[in-house]
């Protein structure tokens, strides 16, 4: 039965992930309530699982031309120095504090999301 619920997690963490909503929000959720890992580890498990999805994920947007280069390469770079200093700090941090600060990150996307209200976009009549 684990590897049951353990496939549709990783299945689910896949399709959110692609659609770019955080699936690896999914993952390590499941991971930290469901198996006994670490929260650094579970990010780290994240992270080897986001290397393929994101490569099929990238494919995809870019054949659709749903990728805007101009905005995308900019924020690809500076997201390589916030890898590199998450990484230093990740080592810093015992795996109570990285579970509450996930938590934190959780519920503030979670609430902003609801709360949120949402302008029309073109293709709803609107003028973005």
């Amino acid at each position: 039965m684990n590897w049951i619920i353990s496939a549709i997690a990783g299945i689910l963490s896949g399709i959110i992930g692609a659609m770019g909503m955080g699936g690896g929000g999914v993952l390590i959720i499941y991971l930290k309530l469901f198996t006994d890992v670490p929260q650094s580890t579970a990010q780290g498990i994240n992270l080897l699982f986001f290397l393929p999805t994101a490569v099929l994920a990238v494919l995809y947007y870019t054949k659709k031309k749903l990728v805007v280069w101009r905005i995308a390469v900019p924020f690809s770079l500076m997201g390589i120095v916030g890898t590199l200093v998450g990484c230093y700090f990740c080592g810093k941090f015992d795996n109570s504090v990285l579970t509450k600060l996930f938590g934190m990150l959780l519920l503030i996307m979670g609430v902003t999301g609801i709360m949120k209200k949402e302008k029309p976009s073109e293709a709803e009549g609107g003028q973005n």
